[in-house]
């Protein structure tokens, strides 16, 4: 009897780690129905694109990456390409009058439904858009094919965002907040942990608004507290938390759980008053000092990231000043710095004082050499210290070094640590004392 030769598909994520997790939901449901799953974008018969549409950037990273990839239809083995996440679900109309090379778009609430899709486009030749309901949440019975190292993982607690800040489309591409079942995360976390992740990053738009709507309403530091009993589970990373929802209770489980990493990513996007009331953000700048400075001063080796936009409307130039002082002498351990970016469908793309775009860049280049220097300067302190480092692989540049990251650098965004002596294998945590530094590095030695 002859074996039925499987399509072979390649899927391509971009935007932020909670795309990617949709991205791999849909890759458990191809791998399923029975489709191969291939890295090789010139071998693959069918390509996904999951998109981001956050931001004009992430806008146009998305669009290119879908032209580039078109071409494979005519010099490689693909028939089918497939634009899938917040691009389709924000511009639908727009997509498929301009982009005919796409055969199917599916938006952010009906990416489980994949393999049926391409089913029925094997029907007809017409082109197949689905953008309804954005309310879709996952649970730990739908398939998931891992695509991040074996190690690490992210556990996405939470769909949507009901924050409602004045700049920002995710409640109208993702809806409004739904938490995850906590018997649901639990499963989920237990199967990825029996595979071998040794690191879970909790990711959400805000992790601060877990369980709120639920009707038990758990918190999230109950789920930690439960997630921190896993046998095999070493480090658990708590990523972008709301200001004014990080309770004393939950500074106090960063403080005494050995397994949550003492770090916190807390986007707080500027520190001026005026700007951060136009943001509609519930912090204002008093509320901001308060909380770094008691962070700080319960847990004193905790690293704390944060997110800036520069350049949003009215941002004048004495904002901008307090804004760079405040960075100089908040010493964060790492920044992300985005330009403000006007999207249509939202309250501050019709606020008068829009900032010019040179302004904004300039602006950005000001504060990145800003905390380019801090960070050095943080850095330095470090050097002679020591460190438990995960150990991922080897680095880019010689196979003579291997590389890593210490509990206090998420994956992806944060700097790296080179080991320069020892040896260990990938996904090994290890003990390294500092020898060196640079401006977002680290080098060590292992010393155990």
């Amino acid at each position: 009897m002859n074996q039925k030769i499987k399509e072979k598909v390649s899927l391509v994520s971009l935007g932020c780690p909670k795309n990617l997790v949709d991205a791999e939901v849909m890759l458990g449901y191809l791998s399923k129905d029975e489709y191969e799953v291939t890295t090789d974008e010139m071998q693959a018969d069918i390509i996904v694109v999951n998109t981001c549409s956050f931001i004009k950037e992430a806008k146009q990273e998305s669009i290119d990456t879908i032209l580039d990839l078109a071409d494979r239809k005519h010099d490689a083995r693909c028939k089918l390409l497939i634009v899938t996440g917040c691009l389709p679900q924000r511009y639908q109309e727009e997509l498929a009058k301009e982009l005919p090379e796409v055969d199917i778009f599916i938006g952010t609430g009906d990416y489980p439904r994949i393999a049926e899709i391409i089913a029925e486009k094997k029907g007809t030749d017409a082109q197949l858009c689905y953008t309804g309901d954005p309310n879709f949440v996952y649970n730990d019975e739908l398939p998931r094919l891992q695509s991040s190292p074996h190690y690490t993982a992210y556990l996405k607690i939470a769909e949507g965002c009901s924050n409602n800040c004045s700049y920002c489309v995710i409640p109208s591409l993702r809806g409004a907040h739904r938490s995850r079942p906590f018997a649901t995360l639990m499963a989920e976390a237990k199967t990825l942990v029996a595979a071998g992740v040794k690191e879970l990053n909790l990711i959400a738009q805000d992790i601060t608004a877990y369980g709120r709507d639920l009707p038990e309403k758990p918190s999230l530091e109950q789920l930690i507290h439960e997630l921190a009993k896993l046998e095999g589970l070493k480090w658990i990373r708590l990523l972008y938390a709301y200001p004014d929802g990080v309770r004393d209770s939950l500074i106090e489980l960063i403080k005494n759980e050995p397994k949550v990493c003492k770090y916190l990513d807390l986007p707080i996007q500027h520190i001026a008053d005026p700007v951060l009331k136009n943001m509609k953000r519930r912090s204002g700048e008093d509320d901001i000092r308060t909380l770094i400075k008691k962070l700080r001063r319960e847990i004193p080796d905790i690293a704390i990231r944060t997110s800036l936009i520069v350049g949003f409307p009215g941002e004048t130039n004495e904002d901008f000043k307090k804004l760079l002082q405040f960075v100089e002498e908040t010493r964060f351990d790492r920044l992300g710095v985005f330009c403000y970016s006007r999207e249509e469908g939202t309250p501050a793309a019709e606020m008068a004082d829009q900032v010019s775009e040179r302004v904004k860049r300039e602006r950005h280049k000001k504060l990145m050499r800003t905390q380019a220097r801090v960070s050095f300067k943080h850095n330095r302190t470090l050097v002679d210290s020591e460190e438990d480092v995960l150990v991922e692989g080897y680095s880019e540049e010689t196979e003579l070094l291997l590389k890593g990251r210490s509990s206090r650098q998420a994956p992806d965004v944060d700097g790296q640590v080179y080991i320069t002596a020892g040896n260990a294998n990938v996904g090994d945590i290890v003990r390294l004392k500092i020898t060196d530094s640079s401006d977002y590095d680290l080098i060590g030695e292992i010393i155990d």
